[in-house]
């Protein structure tokens, strides 16, 4: 179920600006034990949303890792998302005008800033287990180096403590995409659509890579008149566009090159050092956003880490689709 926490302080953000109120989308799901001790927190990817049953299959049920019938799963929708949290389509109360592209710049310690703020109007003081995958990760690591008497468990999936030269690159690729369509400068609800489906077309190539799409867009015939992987990127493209927009997807991959866990603390291995939480690292064999060495370096320099790798032909698109091997991995250490 979808709830809303509604704040009318202002929200001061970290590069200076600030939003004259904020809204925040939750789900839950299970129930709050009276010590408030059974939190398990998951921190969502960037077309996400809060109902964290309808994008991570098989993961919110009983006998699972996010098992509702132990735990009180808790997803808090991030800023900027079309989702229910503040978002650049809202109206800016100061002048009765949508954002559009005037949507003050945040960053994911903002982000983090956000899911904290509703914590604590929930009464939240420990977390059992916060749980983040790709830029999920980037909220998790940051808000466990931020709070760390906050979190007991730690689980880090496919994810990093710094946004990458080539992360930054594929996402400014796809901005050049949004601001390649001329209608993204028309402070319209439609604008950018087209730019938006070519962006996530790009996106998608970085997602499951070359062996996801071999096994999966063959040619059916020797000389098709669209060739599968086409339709499929096109599909892709027109899916997101039913569900999102320019403006939300634009202003969040903004905020994700902005990731630097080691920014004002002394650099990535210093802060890291500040993390007392029991860590799993999980890593993709076959993922090229987030290589499996630097999962592995990141375990590395984590205190009471263990690291685990997923073997998967799905590139980073594997910790939605390998739940079996997730499951086995993330199971016992939130629930035993």
């Amino acid at each position: 179920m979808i709830h809303y926490f509604d704040s009318s302080e202002p929200f001061r953000l970290e590069q200076g600006g600030q939003l004259p109120a904020l809204r925040i989308a939750y789900h839950t799901y299970g129930e709050l034990s009276p010590a408030k001790d059974n939190v398990v927190w998951v921190c969502h990817a960037l077309t996400a949303n809060s109902d964290v049953a309808d994008w991570w299959p098989h993961t919110v049920e009983e006998g699972r890792f996010l098992d509702p019938s132990r735990h009180f799963i808790i997803c808090a929708n991030i800023l900027g998302s079309p989702y229910g949290t503040t978002s650049p389509l809202d109206v800016n109360p100061l002048t009765g005008e949508q954002w559009y592209l005037d949507f003050p710049p945040f960053t994911i310690r903002d982000m983090v800033k956000a899911h904290r703020l509703l914590a604590d109007h929930l009464g939240i003081g420990r977390i059992h287990a916060l749980v983040g995958s790709s830029v999920g990760g980037f909220q998790a690591v940051e808000w466990a180096v931020e709070e760390p008497e906050r979190i007991e468990r730690l689980a880090l999936i496919a994810t990093a403590t710094k946004a990458s030269p080539w992360s930054i690159a594929v996402d400014e690729t796809q901005r050049m995409a949004i601001e390649a369509d001329e209608t993204f400068h028309q402070r319209r609800g439609d604008g950018g659509l087209k730019g938006l489906a070519a962006a996530r077309a790009i996106g998608l190539l970085t997602y499951r890579g070359a062996d996801g799409y071999n096994l999966t867009q063959q040619d059916k015939e020797s000389l098709p008149e669209v060739h599968r992987a086409c339709s499929y990127q096109q599909y892709q493209g027109e899916k997101l566009c039913r569900r999102y927009n320019a403006y939300s997807y634009y202003v969040i991959l903004n905020a994700f090159d902005t990731h630097d866990v080691g920014r004002d603390r002394g650099g990535v291995e210093a802060a890291l050092q500040r993390i007392t939480a029991q860590t799993v690292v999980v890593g993709i064999t076959t993922d090229i956003i987030f290589l499996p060495k630097e999962m592995l370096r990141l375990h590395q320099m984590i205190p009471q880490s263990r690291y685990f790798e997923i073997d998967s032909p799905f590139g980073h698109d594997g910790f939605l689709v390998e739940h079996e091997q997730l499951n086995d991995i993330l199971n016992p250490f939130i629930n035993d």
